[in-house]
């Protein structure tokens, strides 16, 4: 999967929408939490694809690109 730059701005600036995390960027849920619901299933949709590129994110510490960007492009 080859993110766009559209899509990792949309990423960094969308919250979880439900459960124990909602509210939170989705780059600030807890790693355990990721790696859990990839284990799980991730749900179908864009949601569900911006939690699996969280995950390689996660996966390889690259966690700091959607924090840059967070800065560099404000909502």
């Amino acid at each position: 999967m080859t993110p766009d730059k559209q899509f990792l701005i949309t990423l960094a600036h969308t919250r979880m929408p439900f459960g124990k995390y909602e509210g939170r960027y989705l780059i600030d849920l807890p790693e355990y939490y990721v790696v859990w619901y990839h284990n799980k299933g991730f749900p179908k949709g864009k949601l569900g694809d911006m939690l699996t590129q969280v995950y390689e994110l996660k996966l390889n510490g690259l966690e700091d690109l959607i924090r840059n960007i967070q800065k560099r492009y404000p909502k």
